[in-house]
């Protein structure tokens, strides 16, 4: 059985995060969607608001697993979990030099693990970052986050 961990801190989780993951079980049987902290962020929701955000996006898709990822490399997680792939999406040509810093990293400290792309599809503008603002100014999300996820916002943002 194939698998790949897809790793982030999904602050919030973006329709784009979910066509990436879409799209990666056409390759693979399963994906461990990790939600991580991070430590350089301060994320608007908990890991546990993340974790039920992601697992309602999914629509109860029994081949993604969500689980929490708090610290270490991602390599010592991956080979915790016995998957050698890391997913990872593409929106733009920016995105494209760091996502290969990290997949050069992660090969270097680990040459079993291997780093696949996904380019985004309709979603290649929308990031956490810029749902957030939009939402926090009271911006339209529709089509852009699944419908938990403009509730929670709105709560959050109070509007």
């Amino acid at each position: 059985m194939s698998a790949a961990i897809y790793a982030g801190t999904f602050d919030p989780i973006t329709n784009g995060h979910v066509s990436i993951i879409r799209s990666g079980l056409v390759a693979f049987d399963r994906i461990i969607v990790a939600v991580l902290t991070n430590t350089k962020k301060s994320p608007l929701f908990s890991v546990a608001e993340r974790t039920e955000m992601i697992e309602d996006a999914i629509g109860g898709e029994t081949r993604v697993e969500v689980d929490r990822f708090d610290d270490g490399l991602l390599v010592e997680y991956a080979k915790r979990k016995g998957v050698r792939v890391v997913l990872r999406g593409l929106r733009a040509v920016g995105d494209f030099e760091h996502e290969l810093q990290l997949a050069n990293m992660n090969r270097h400290l680990d040459p079993d693990i291997e780093t696949v792309f996904i380019m985004a599809s309709d979603y290649f503008f929308v990031s956490s970052t810029l749902i957030k603002e939009a939402a926090s100014l009271g911006g339209s999300l529709e089509g852009m986050v699944p419908s938990l996820v403009a509730d929670r916002l709105r709560a959050k943002f109070g509007r």
